[in-house]
């Protein structure tokens, strides 16, 4: 019976270490990298600056007019009138005005889109119609 009494204890040390085992898997899971996307995000709203463009949590895309500690105001679109204040938490993601060009992609060159193609065609015809009355002077 001893023996018992023994192994009984032994067992209740090894579920005490998974316990804490698990708890240190669920930190470096879950926790951990929600601080580390909370921080960024903190970063990034601290780095807002006037003139950034910016995409609100709606999926509206503006201009920085304003920012105060608390609220930041957005222009959208080209009618100056639009401007909204909002809290900064609602700001998704922020951009630099030199990003978007950098980030911007290189133009293709080789096949063309559709309204490169009717553009250039729009050429073609305007070309054959001067020509056609070039001639019809002569």
């Amino acid at each position: 019976m001893i023996y018992a009494n023994g192994a009984a204890a032994g067992g209740g040390s090894t579920m005490i270490i998974m316990m804490v085992a698990l708890i240190g898997i669920m930190y470096f899971l879950m926790i951990r990298p929600q601080r580390k996307e909370q921080k960024k995000m903190q970063e990034m709203l601290s780095a807002m600056e006037v003139g950034d463009a910016v995409m609100t949590t709606g999926g509206f895309y503006g201009i920085v007019i304003d920012i105060s500690d608390e609220d930041v105001i957005v222009e959208f679109g080209n009618n100056k009138n639009c401007r909204i204040p909002m809290k900064r938490e609602a700001i998704a993601s922020v951009e630099k005005p030199g990003q978007a060009v950098a980030a911007a992609p290189a133009p293709r060159t080789g096949k063309k889109g559709k309204a490169a193609k009717a553009e250039e065609a729009a050429e073609e015809v305007k070309e054959e119609t001067v020509d056609t009355a070039d001639n019809e002077a002569k």
